[in-house]
C-alpha cells in the first residue's frame, strides 16, 4: 500500500512540476469550462488524487486555465495553461485565431447560432456566390463589431447569457474594434455556405455571420463552428483528443515557460494563512470573450 501511495505522490509531483501551455480538442456540446474541468479530473485521477473537485478554488492541487472561450456549439482548438503557464494565456487571447464556419442563409436566431430560437426569416434567392464573396471584403481589416447578447461578457458581474436565460433584459454592449486578417468563401450551396476566417482577439464569428446576412439584405446564423488554429497551435498537429489527456502526452505536447524565481516561490510559501489568496483558473471563472 505504501508503494502505491509513493507512486501516486510521485505522479502528482510530476504533474505539479509542469509549467507551460498546450492545446486540447474541445468537442461540440460542453462548455469550455466543462471541458477544462474534465481535463483536470483526468490528470488528477491519473496522479492518484481521490475524488478530485475541479471547481475547488482554495488550495488547488493543480493550477490550470484556458485561453479563450469556445461556445458550447463550437469545437476545435482550446489552449490550456498549466502551472505558471496560466500567466501566458493573455498572449493567446490577443493572438491570431482561425475558424471554419458553416452558416445558413434566410434564418436569424436570438443566439446567432443553431442553438437559439428563430426570430426572423427572410428570402435569400437574390444572393449569389459572387455577391457573397464581394460582400466579405467589407468585413476584412480593422472593423467595429457589436458582441452577441449570448456571450461570456459580463454585466454587473454576471454573464449576459445567464441573465438572458433568467428572463432579464440585457442591452447590447457597444461596438468595439476588432481585426479580421482574412475571410474566404470555401463553399456556397444555398442556403448553406462555408467560410474560413482568420481574426484577432475578441472577435465573434457569430456576429460576423449575423452582420453579413443583414448586409446581404437577408439574415443568417451559424450552424457549425470549428476553431482550427489559435496562436501556434493547430487542430491537426497539436490538439490533444480526450483519449490522450494523460501526463505523458501533456508533457510531450507542452510548450514550457520559465518556472517562478526561487525568491518568489519562497515568498509565497511564507505568506500567512489568513492572507492566502487563491488563484482562479479560467475553468472557475471564464472572464474572456471569444467564440
Amino acid at each position: 500500500m505504501a508503494g502505491v501511495t509513493t507512486a501516486s505522490n510521485c505522479s502528482l509531483s510530476k504533474l505539479q512540476s509542469l509549467h507551460g501551455i498546450f492545446a486540447i480538442y474541445k468537442k461540440q456540446g460542453p462548455t469550455s469550462a466543462d471541458v477544462l474541468n474534465s481535463l483536470k479530473i483526468a490528470l488528477l485521477k491519473e496522479a492518484g488524487v481521490a475524488n478530485p473537485n475541479p471547481r475547488k478554488r482554495k488550495k488547488q492541487a493543480l493550477k490550470i486555465g484556458h485561453g479563450g472561450t469556445l461556445d458550447s456549439n463550437a469545437s476545435g482548438v482550446l489552449v490550456v495553461g498549466i502551472g505558471e503557464g496560466t500567466k501566458m494565456l493573455t498572449t493567446m487571447l490577443a493572438g491570431s485565431k482561425k475558424y471554419t464556419a458553416v452558416a445558413e442563409l434566410g434564418k436569424a436566431t436570438d443566439s446567432l447560432d443553431v442553438t437559439g430560437n428563430v426570430v426572423e426569416e427572410k428570402n435569400f434567392d437574390h444572393i449569389t456566390k459572387e455577391t457573397l464573396a464581394e460582400k466579405l471584403k467589407e468585413f476584412t481589416g480593422d472593423i467595429m463589431q457589436v458582441p452577441p447578447l449570448y456571450s461570456a461578457l459580463k454585466k454587473d458581474g454576471k454573464r449576459m447569457s445567464v441573465l438572458l436565460k433568467q428572463g432579464q433584459e440585457v442591452e447590447a454592449k457597444p461596438a468595439r474594434p476588432v481585426t479580421v486578417y482574412s475571410i474566404s468563401l470555401q463553399d456556397f450551396s444555398p442556403p448553406l455556405f462555408t467560410l474560413d476566417v482568420e481574426c484577432g482577439g475578441g472577435f465573434y464569428v457569430r456576429s460576423l455571420i449575423d452582420d453579413l446576412g443583414k448586409a446581404l439584405s437577408s439574415c443568417a446564423h451559424i450552424k457549425e463552428l470549428t476553431r482550427t488554429k489559435q496562436g501556434q497551435f493547430t487542430l491537426e498537429e497539436h490538439a490533444l483528443r480526450e483519449d490522450r489527456w494523460m501526463l505523458a502526452h501533456v508533457s510531450q505536447a507542452l510548450q514550457p515557460c520559465p518556472e517562478p524565481p526561487e525568491k518568489e516561490t519562497n515568498a509565497k510559501k511564507a505568506k500567512p494563512k489568513d492572507k492566502y489568496t487563491p488563484s482562479k483558473s479560467k475553468g472557475d471563472d471564464e472572464k474572456q470573450s471569444s467564440e
